[in-house]
């Protein structure tokens, strides 16, 4: 892992075909929680499961193993940003 803070590191997110900040990955989800893809995604970076359990109440790290076991299908995301989008204008 590179010395440079966590929530500043930086990737290709596969969802939306751009550099993100892991901090991003943190509010990018459903009611601004976190992305359901992040262990996914960061685990080549970081050890993202022991952050996360270490930096999260117990119940919504449980929550998030259960729904990134069942990934949303294509649509769903689709319209999940579309209404973050919408909410934020």
């Amino acid at each position: 892992m590179s010395d440079q803070p966590i929530n500043d590191q930086e990737m290709r997110c596969p969802r939306l075909g751009s550099p993100i900040s892991f901090r991003y990955c943190m509010i990018s989800g459903a009611d601004d929680d976190i992305c359901w893809k992040v262990l996914d995604c960061w685990w080549e970076t970081f050890d993202v499961e022991a952050y996360l359990k270490a930096n999260m109440p117990e119940a919504v790290f449980k929550q998030l193993m259960e729904t990134a076991d069942k990934p949303k299908n294509k649509i769903s995301s689709i319209i999940e940003i579309a209404e973050k989008v919408k909410k934020s204008k």
